[in-house]
């Protein structure tokens, strides 16, 4: 799995997804909206000039989006994405609407879609989070140039192989090596319990 199939299954397989933004005041604000395309230079959406959303995202910047789908909890899948953000031409926006045809329903005149703006979020950190495999699957992705983020458990020198991290790892994804224990992070949870438990201080937080 790489970025494009990320984007994809946000934008065709999802759709409507959340939104997040912050106020005035740094304060989390949600909402519902739909990802409209997205191709190798980010994902797409648009929003009414009008919305409180519009002018957060023009204040601020910076948005991030979830998008779940599966039938229930433990044959779910879901997709994050957050980063920057930028307004996008009208021929983009144009191009939005022609593709999403029910926006000609909701908007059906040149004059009342007038009040539409496009974006696009293209740079940042994007994670993919399978509950429906086992063991679980999680992956971690930039791009548009950003920087990977911190937040993984890693097991480094000073490690006695005692295996007590492996025994309260939910999803058993440590294994002992000839040089200690090591996480196979596509199938960590982050739960911590390793760091928690490691007598030594081995484990890390990245």
């Amino acid at each position: 799995m790489d970025i494009g199939d990320i984007f994809k299954f946000l934008a065709d397989d999802v759709h409507t997804v959340i939104a997040a933004t912050a106020d005035d005041e740094g304060l989390p604000v949600t909402c519902a909206i739909d990802v409209m395309d997205y191709d190798g230079g980010g994902l797409y959406f648009l929003t009414a000039k009008g919305k409180g959303f519009y002018r957060r995202l023009m204040s601020r910047g910076y948005a991030a989006l979830t998008g779940i789908k599966g039938e229930d909890t433990m044959h779910r899948a879901a997709a994050s994405v957050r980063g920057k953000v930028r307004p996008e031409s009208e021929q983009k926006l144009a191009s939005l609407i022609q593709k999403n045809a029910y926006m000609r329903e909701i908007y059906p005149t040149e004059q009342s879609r007038a009040a539409l703006a496009a974006f696009c979020l293209y740079s940042g950190q994007a994670e993919w989070f399978d509950l429906s495999v086992k063991p679980i699957e999680r992956l971690n992705l930039t791009f548009g140039g950003a920087a990977a983020e911190g937040g993984a458990y890693a097991v480094g020198g000073g490690c006695t192989s005692c295996g007590k991290c492996l025994e309260v790892c939910p999803q058993k994804c440590i294994k002992i090596g000839q040089r200690g224990a090591y996480i196979v992070q596509q199938n960590c949870l982050r739960c911590g319990n390793c760091m928690t438990v490691c007598s030594v201080g081995a484990v890390t937080r990245g």
